[in-house]
């Protein structure tokens, strides 16, 4: 059933690894992230047990094989039997598509 299935976990954002100042400035918490985030995949055309990309020592930026969001998008539509080039639609006087401006496949995630 796994082959059949893919499994998606992640979240919108990452998470900033600090919990204090920031460019002069107290906060409260931690921040969004988007330089860095995880995502797991399972099942549905995924190589089994690969790990893509790593972030610096304390998890603030992605430092090794980065890829925008765009490319996940279009490796998630491509691993369910899709097209992002042929997924347009009209809108706003142009047409657009799922991952906005075109993304790739990414290759080592493939099984």
């Amino acid at each position: 059933m796994l082959d059949e299935t893919l499994i998606v976990i992640t979240g919108e954002f990452g998470r900033t690894p600090d919990n204090g100042a920031r460019q002069g400035a107290q906060v409260v918490g931690r921040d969004h992230n988007s330089d860095a985030m995880v995502v797991l995949l399972a099942g549905g055309g995924i190589r089994a047990g690969c790990r893509v990309g790593a972030t610096d020592e304390i998890g603030e930026k992605a430092v090794e094989t980065v890829h925008p969001i765009r490319d996940l998008h279009v490796t998630l539509l491509h691993l369910l039997g899709l097209d992002d080039n042929k997924l347009t639609y009209y809108h706003a006087g142009r047409f657009k598509q799922l991952s906005q401006f075109g993304g790739k496949v990414i290759p080592q995630l493939i099984a």
